[in-house]
């Protein structure tokens, strides 16, 4: 255990949940955005009970800031049958353009999905819901955690519904994925240290009568900024500030202001018209210190928020959640010590740090104030974009291709690296991954002949080049567990045992 913790004033006599599944070997889920149900359905699909509570009522928003689905997020989609869908709702931009002068390309990408996908939030959270039903995961909305306890056993989560009634649900482990102000996050007393980056933002989907060239592009002058993305419907939306602008959220909004303040930024207003959606939001950085307390766990915004700048936000929350489902399931199922999960920690922090850290140089750039600062951003952004390693590197680390996790001392070089999507004999890898297994590749002529075809799938690579004569043991999700070059049957079983938790017997 890290930690126990208590919080939120439980009421004394709560109602018991009803047919409430084995609590050893359950799981609540707190949040149904894209993070907790991709979340939930992973846990469900690899048979884990899982319960997903959520205050709001059961509805669809298409008020959702996120927009943006990056090369790593799809992929991961692809490992769970989902890409295609997803894919055929969006629109691909193979490359971005930030301050007029800099260009960032992702037709580069080491990646089946060499762009990013312009898809609104509130078209990925129904796929994603379809997924949890059939995966069996059960639904609470309209249900508001009020408090939160645990011990060595599991944790006692309090809620009230809309009629006001209150139960008591218990699991072995909570996971927060219920945003910025998370419920979950003060009920464990952890902090969420930061500072709000840039207020009184303007947001606003609209239709143009005169549309920018791009599908999606950054114009900055004087003291404005202006972020343009297309919904593909004929609505746009508008990612709109000015320095001179300082109005409190609670402020109406009106479509005249909006237009005022892309006349600053971008020269124009692009005939902007038919509002469908105006609103004020201010932008935090802010970052949990600590992504588990005990038996709870958080993921998404409920522990890190950053700027919008570069579309990360949405993406990296859905990346916590295939980090720590596999690891959850392993570990509630027996095939796992609890320590495992404090991995997710060591491995998830510093992508979110990470990402606090390359969208705030993004909109700091766009927020440059001084003429000599504008001066120098025009200067480092042409600069930029005649070097062509740094521009590939930077869509690397926005796509989140270029993420690589900590690895023990004296392992492979491939330990902890994103794989490719590589192509084997069994089809290709992230096809393979769809049964939520580890995939061993290699080039030995073996197949597991012990019975964990449900947990292991063995394979080979059809390149029979020399990547193709190192044995990978790939995790569930798409990270590389174990690797050696040309490694004896005895070491292969061995690196298989350590990371599935039973012995296992390679046979030619």
């Amino acid at each position: 255990m890290n930690g126990t913790g208590t919080g939120l004033g439980t009421d004394p006599n709560p109602t018991p949940h009803p047919g409430a599944e084995d609590p050893t070997r359950s799981v609540i889920v707190v949040g149904c955005g894209p993070t907790g149900l991709l979340l939930a359905g992973d846990l469900a699909a690899a048979g884990v009970p899982v319960t997903l509570v959520e205050k709001r009522p059961h509805k669809i928003s298409n008020l959702s800031r996120a927009i943006v689905v990056h090369a790593r997020t799809l992929e991961l989609l692809d490992a769970r049958g989902l890409a295609d869908e997803v894919e055929s709702l969006g629109r691909r931009l193979d490359r971005m353009n930030l301050f007029t002068r800099l260009t960032v390309e992702f037709d580069t990408l080491p990646s089946r999905f060499k762009h990013l996908l312009v898809l609104p939030q509130y078209e990925i959270e129904p796929i994603l819901e379809r997924r949890a039903v059939a995966a069996g995961v059960r639904f609470r909305y309209e249900t508001e955690v009020t408090g939160l306890s645990q011990d060595d056993e599991g944790v006692t989560v309090v809620t009230r519904g809309a009629d006001g009634t209150t139960e008591s649900l218990r699991a072995a482990y909570v996971v927060g994925t219920d945003g910025m102000r998370s419920t979950v996050r003060s009920a464990i007393g952890l902090p969420f240290p930061g500072r709000s980056v840039i207020r009184s933002v303007l947001l606003a989907d609209v239709r143009l009568a005169q549309p920018p060239e791009n599908i999606l592009s950054v114009h900055s002058r004087g003291d404005a900024f202006v972020f343009f993305a297309s919904f593909g419907d004929g609505y746009y939306r508008i990612v709109a500030w000015d320095r001179r602008r300082d109005t409190s959220e609670s402020e109406p909004l009106d479509l005249e202001e909006v237009r005022q303040t892309v006349r600053a930024a971008a020269g124009h207003d692009f005939g902007m018209h038919d509002a469908r959606w105006l609103s004020r939001f201010h932008s935090d950085e802010r970052q949990a210190p600590s992504y588990r307390v005990g038996r709870v766990f958080l993921a998404g915004d409920a522990a890190h928020v950053h700027t919008p700048a570069g579309g990360q936000g949405m993406n990296i929350g859905m990346q916590d959640a295939a980090n720590l489902s596999w690891k959850l399931a392993s570990v509630l199922q027996g095939r796992a010590d609890d320590s495992l999960l404090d991995t997710y920690q060591a491995e998830r922090h510093p992508v979110g740090t990470e990402a606090m850290r390359s969208s705030g140089v993004i909109v700091r750039l766009a927020m440059a104030k001084h003429p000599w600062t504008r001066g120098m951003r025009a200067a480092l952004t042409a600069t930029l974009n005649t070097v062509t390693p740094i521009r590939r590197k930077l869509a690397l680390q926005i796509s989140g291709i270029s993420v690589k996790y900590p690895a023990p001392d004296g392992a492979h070089r491939l330990v902890g690296a994103r794989v490719a999507d590589v192509k084997l004999e069994g089809g290709r890898l992230y096809e393979v991954l769809r049964g939520g297994r580890f995939v061993l590749i290699t080039p030995e002529d073996c197949r597991d002949k012990t019975g964990l075809e449900d947990r292991l799938a063995v394979d080979r690579r059809t390149d029979r080049g020399s990547a193709g004569r190192t044995t990978v043991l790939v995790r569930p999700d798409g990270y590389v567990a174990w690797a050696a070059d040309a490694p004896g049957l005895p070491a292969i079983e061995a690196a298989v045992e350590e990371h599935l938790g039973e012995r296992i017997s390679l046979a030619r």
